[in-house]
């Protein structure tokens, strides 16, 4: 199911690279088992964006992606959030990566949705639409958030689901979205910031030393963007012609 990896390297942050393989990206997207109203969709999104200022959409991504969590692109950051469980569930996506001959770096985070696509996209179709399908919830989630600051990053989501082949009624979960409080607010951020500092106790439960709040940088989460495989599409326009 290659155009998973079209839609990995979209999600991704947004490079000079991935302009250099628009014409095989559009192939893909107009040879898969999308219907043809999203393969518009997906196409139009691929158009419009790489057509753009490559500074505003980065700047646009990192406004979207990169601030709050409610539109994080980490999978258990949506269902475990800080909780010891995450950790088990890094490790159990790991060995599945590792099963699957995959290797990733030591930064890497294995629940990076690129990242997590591109593999799927290696495991067969059936194998793809299940593991679209076991988090289909979250993928719902998300098209709804970005569906409400009205951003076309919603295609590529509704594009995961129609390829996941569950249902889901989008119009529940847009209903429930519509009640949450936005968290990429400047009062928001820093409410975050203050409620994640750390606090060192000694000997005495009454002594504490809080330190001082360190707010990340604009691009202080980038080192969790991994190098998704642009190499795989340089031959899709010629295996394409065969």
């Amino acid at each position: 199911m290659q155009v998973l990896q079209v839609i990995s390297l979209l999600l991704d942050y947004p490079k000079v690279a991935l302009l250099d393989v628009v014409p095989e990206l559009r192939t893909l997207v107009r040879a898969s088992a999308l219907s043809t109203a999203q393969q518009e969709a997906l196409d139009e999104f691929i158009v419009r964006r790489t057509s753009g200022d490559l500074m505003d959409w980065q700047s646009e991504y990192d406004g979207l992606f990169e601030r709050g969590r409610s539109l994080s692109l980490l999978l258990f950051e949506h269902v475990h959030g800080e909780s010891r469980d995450r950790g088990q569930a890094m490790v159990d996506l790991m060995q599945q990566y590792q099963q699957a001959g995959l290797e990733i770096g030591v930064k890497e985070l294995p629940d990076y949705i690129p990242l997590y696509l591109e593999f799927l996209a290696t495991q067969g179709d059936d194998n793809a639409r299940e593991g679209l399908a076991e988090v289909a919830h979250i993928l719902a989630v998300l098209a709804a958030r970005l569906e409400q600051r009205e951003s076309d990053y919603a295609v590529l989501f509704k594009s995961l689901l129609e390829l996941a082949q569950v249902e889901i009624d989008l119009s529940d979960v847009r209903a429930q979205v519509e009640s949450e409080k936005r968290d990429d607010t400047p009062k928001e951020l820093d409410k975050v910031w203050e409620e994640e500092m750390v606090t060192f106790t000694g000997n005495d439960a009454t002594s504490t030393c809080p330190t001082a709040q360190h707010r990340p940088a604009e691009g202080q989460r980038r080192d969790q963007y991994v190098p998704l495989n642009l190499d795989q599409l340089s031959n899709v326009k010629n295996a394409a012609d065969v």
